[in-house]
């Protein structure tokens, strides 16, 4: 059974920087990609990145590129999002998940963007 678990999140200032992790369970780690989505009060869930298996590539959504990277350590289970230059419209809860399942999430974490 997946299991993802987030972890990192809080309340930053604008410009700030956070880094998130997620660890994953139930399934073989190093062989999947992992994605992160974001969820903001009253709006869907959003694509933020997305890391292949052995992290050989990456993407971004259009609105978080050339501020957060990812990366992970397959070692650990663990994918990363490092999240800097911060904007109040980075406000969310973020989720990873699996690429390719749309089914499995963790409970997400939140990310507050205030002054």
């Amino acid at each position: 059974q997946v299991h993802l678990e987030e972890s990192g999140g809080g309340l930053v200032q604008p410009g700030g920087s956070l880094r998130l992790s997620c660890v994953g369970s139930g399934f073989t780690f190093s062989e999947k990609g992992m994605k992160w989505y974001r969820q903001a009060p009253g709006q869907g869930r959003e694509f933020v990145a997305t890391i292949s298996a052995h992290g050989d590539f990456v993407n971004f959504s259009g609105s978080v590129r050339g501020r957060f990277s990812i990366s992970r350590d397959n070692s650990q289970n663990t994918v990363y999002l490092q999240m800097t230059n911060l904007k109040p419209e980075d406000t969310a809860v973020y989720y990873c998940g699996v690429w390719g399942d749309d089914d499995n999430w963790g409970q997400g974490t939140q990310v507050t963007v205030s002054s």
